[in-house]
């Protein structure tokens, strides 16, 4: 039977570990929040580990660590943790957001200690526990074909729905771009409701346009599935604040594709928008009123007369 630790129990990783605990898989589990490891341990039976040490020793070679913590700096310590804790054969998951440039330095470090690394782009969300998860797969064959076990317990199904892409960086990789085009429908679909909701002369029903949209049409999908009793809720929408954060992989998927010289304007200007909706286009819009006044003496709206 598989047995697996895993390192960071919040919405994602407690909720991979509930679906993997479904499917009878062992799980060792530890966090900072000593709360949260007992509740999960309680609900699922995940084994707690009270430390990073504890849950190595619970664990029996070649061992098996999965990683969910915030991409960057955190991740990147407790790689640099388990390489010291850890045996030749052993492996290292990442299933965080992390940039698939630090998948390959991981493995190319825990590889001078023939330590494996395993990297996998997560998609799923908070729905993953019930639906399964799309995982995107990088690493030595050898490797995943260990993890296998996992991997097909955590899928939506297990002969779908998870992918062993390619060499180490390959499972960011894919995930990175997966998540820009994720920027790009999104907008997308943002823009057009925008636009449907400012014809106010023909009264339109855009809930009842987002649930026509579901069934049949071609732009039909998930994300028009959860937008459709968003838009029921008009209270609820209209207290939303219109900041949209960026985690970091559009960011990069729009970075990437300047570097390759691919033309990739849609994820770039999605990605453009999420940063105008966090105020950083208020500057440059002050510029360009005050410029218009200079040239042609039109108008300038006063702060004060906005509220």
């Amino acid at each position: 039977m598989l047995r697996l630790g895993m390192i960071g129990l919040g919405r994602m990783g407690g909720n991979m570990v509930r679906r993997l605990r479904a499917a009878s898989v062992d799980v060792v589990g530890t966090t900072r929040d000593e709360e949260t490891v007992a509740a999960l341990a309680a609900e699922c039976g995940m084994i707690p580990a009270a430390s990073l040490d504890e849950l190595v020793a619970a664990l029996d070679p070649p061992r098996i660590v999965w990683l969910m913590l915030p991409a960057g700096p955190v991740t990147r310590e407790h790689v640099d943790l388990l390489a010291e804790r850890l045996e030749a054969g052993d492996i290292v998951v990442d299933g965080a957001n992390s940039h698939y440039r630090d998948a390959i330095e991981h493995g190319r470090k825990l590889g001078e200690r023939g330590l494996w690394f395993v990297d996998v782009g997560v998609s799923g969300g908070i729905w993953g526990r019930t639906e399964g998860y799309a995982l995107m797969v990088g690493g030595p064959e050898r490797a995943v074909k260990r993890l296998e076990p996992a991997l097909r317990a955590l899928a939506p199904a297990p002969d779908r729905g998870w992918l062993h892409c390619g060499p180490t960086g390959s499972g960011h990789f894919v995930k990175m771009v997966h998540n820009g085009i994720e920027y790009g429908m999104m907008q997308a679909y943002a823009e057009g409701f925008a636009l449907l909701d400012a014809r106010k002369d023909f009264d339109l029903d855009v809930a009842a346009i987002a649930e026509v949209w579901r069934h049949g049409s071609v732009v039909r999908s998930w994300l028009l599935d959860l937008i459709a009793p968003i838009l029921e809720n008009e209270a609820k929408l209209a207290d939303a604040a219109p900041v949209v954060a960026d985690s970091g992989e559009g960011r990069w998927a729009a970075i990437e594709a300047i570097e390759r010289g691919i033309p990739a304007p849609v994820i770039s200007t999605a990605l453009m928008m999420r940063f105008a909706s966090q105020g950083r286009a208020d500057y440059g819009a002050r510029l360009l009123a005050l410029l218009r006044n200079a040239f042609g003496g039109h108008s300038v709206q006063r702060e004060a007369d906005r509220t």
